[in-house]
C-alpha cells in the first residue's frame, strides 16, 4: 500500500527479511533503498550474520539515502547478552535535497512496517552512529 505524503509503497520482501532477522537471526543488517523508478521500498543488501559493523557501515552510500537494521548484539553489566535491533535512517549532507525529502517523508510510514525496531538514529554523517552511540542507545 502507498503512502498518501510520499506515494511509495513497502516491497513484501522488505518485510519478509526483516521478520528473518528478527524471529531467526539470519542476518546483521539490511539496507533499504527507494526506488524511485517503482515508487516502493526495497532491498539493496542484507548481510549475513557473520558480518560486522565496518561491513554495515560500508554498504551505505556516502552520497545517498537509506534505511537500514542493524541487529547489534552486547553484553550487559550483569554479563548478561542481549541484542537490540536499531532502525537507522541514513542521510548524508550531500545527498539530493529531493531525495533527503523523499526519504523523511516516507520514514515513518515504512518504520511502521517492521515491527519489532527497538532504537531509531537518524544519522547524516558515519559519527552519528558510531558503535559508541549504539551501545549508549541500547540500555
Amino acid at each position: 500500500m502507498a503512502n498518501s505524503a510520499s506515494g511509495i509503497a513497502v516491497d513484501d520482501d522488505c518485510k519478509l527479511k526483516f521478520l528473518e532477522l528478527k524471529a531467526k537471526r539470519n542476518f546483521r543488517y539490511i539496507v533499504f533503498k527507494i526506488d524511485d523508478s517503482i515508487h516502493q521500498v526495497t532491498v539493496d543488501k542484507a548481510g549475513s550474520h557473520g558480518e560486522t559493523y565496518e561491513d554495515f557501515t560500508n554498504s551505505l552510500p556516502a552520497n545517498d539515502c537509506r534505511y537500514a537494521v542493524f541487529d547489534y548484539d552486547f553484553t550487559t553489566d550483569e554479563n548478561c547478552h542481549k541484542s537490540k535491533i536499531f532502525f537507522i535512517a541514513w542521510s548524508p549532507d550531500i545527498a539530493r535535497v529531493r531525495t533527503k525529502m523523499l526519504y523523511a517523508s516516507s520514514k515513518d510510514r515504512f518504520k511502521r512496517e517492521l515491527d519489532g525496531i527497538q532504537v531509531e538514529l537518524q544519522a547524516t554523517d558515519p559519527s552519528e552512529m558510531s558503535l559508541d552511540i549504539f551501545k549508549e542507545r541500547a540500555y
